[in-house]
């Protein structure tokens, strides 16, 4: 077989970055026998260089993750509305005219998670936690509510920037104490973006009913919280429900197909995340 478009993923560390069993299960669901997915362990220090040093034909694109999602910025023609928003590139589109394009797939694959399973509007919202995933988080919120989002935070530095992103989306912006945290839980939806064990201490502290929850996270899942707010009858989406939304949209980006075969890539995920 003779490959004629890849694409991959790159980042630093990369080596169990799920993107190459979603692409590739997709390339196989269309028959597309000419695609190859792969990774490529990258950083901030060697992102230029490898992108000066690729071939001309064949790279259809690549995807970003940490730390490059800021890192590549610079090495663009042409940054999306969505992605200059939130500071953040995790798609990198080589266009047939030679340009690099840069989009943020995490904001549209967040909204698109959520109305999966019903979720399109609601009153409020909350975010756990305030790195590059919580930026993504407000700009989905602000297409999902009209009403405040209370970030939960540590960092006074990052508690202004979260407010001013919010002001930039028309999006009011609240933030609280870490430590209240688990009173985010009493939000309609809350956002869990932070790594892992930082929210366990509230999985005990939830009231009853708790609204729904998306944590980012996907390995080891269910995390503490996820399971503590399942048990209470709340929806949980989990990081593979991210992860799989915001890759089919960098598929039919690199591809050109209108529509990616978003079954077969989550079965795909949920295949190598059992077998993990």
């Amino acid at each position: 077989m003779t490959i004629h478009h890849r694409a991959a993923v790159l980042g630093s560390p990369i080596a169990h970055s799920l993107s190459p069993v979603l692409h590739n299960a997709g390339y196989r669901a269309l028959g597309l026998d000419d695609w190859e997915y792969r990774r490529f362990e990258v950083d901030e220090a060697g992102l230029p260089g490898f992108v000066a040093g690729l071939e001309p034909a064949g790279w259809a694109g690549f995807s970003l993750t940490m730390p490059l999602k800021r890192a590549v910025m610079p090495l663009l023609d042409e940054v999306s509305e969505t992605a200059l928003l939130v500071d953040a590139v995790n798609t990198l589109v080589l266009e047939a005219d030679g340009r690099r394009t840069g989009d943020n797939t995490d904001v549209p694959g967040l909204v698109a998670a959520l109305r999966e399973r019903g979720i399109d509007k609601v009153t409020h919202a909350a975010v756990l936690g305030a790195g590059a995933t919580a930026s993504s988080a407000l700009a989905a919120l602000a297409q999902l509510t009209d009403g405040p989002v209370t970030v939960y935070l540590r960092s006074p530095e990052r508690a202004r920037e979260m407010r001013e992103l919010g002001d930039r989306l028309g999006l009011a912006v609240q933030t609280a104490d870490w430590a209240d945290g688990a009173a985010a839980l009493d939000s309609p939806l809350t956002v869990s973006t932070t790594p892992v064990g930082a929210t366990d201490p509230f999985a005990e502290r939830l009231t009853a009913t708790p609204g729904a929850l998306f944590d980012v996270l996907y390995h080891p899942w269910p995390t503490p919280l996820a399971a503590a707010c399942a048990a209470r009858g709340g929806t949980v989406l989990g990081g593979l429900d991210l992860l799989v939304h915001q890759a089919v949209l960098q598929f039919e980006r690199f591809t050109g197909v209108p529509r990616g075969p978003l079954a077969a890539m989550r079965a795909a995920g949920e295949a190598a995340l059992g077998e993990g």
